[in-house]
């Protein structure tokens, strides 16, 4: 099967974009603010738990609290 040319390409690609269903404004503003939010959630859960096992740590290997 021979490759379509350049033109026929870009023909396809504005065809193909015209059918692409954009999220509103305020969906990707709701969208964005959920990201940031399980982003601080995520970190947060993740620095207490390295904290947690470093303390476990520091107590088993007896270097005390």
């Amino acid at each position: 099967m021979a490759g379509t040319g350049l033109i026929e390409y870009i023909r396809q690609v504005r065809m193909e974009m015209k059918r692409v269903t954009w999220p509103s404004r305020k969906e990707t503003i709701i969208s964005t603010v959920s990201v940031f939010v399980m982003v601080i959630m995520a970190s947060t859960f993740l620095y207490l738990a390295d904290q947690i096992i470093a303390l476990a740590v520091r107590f088993v290997m007896g270097f005390g609290l």
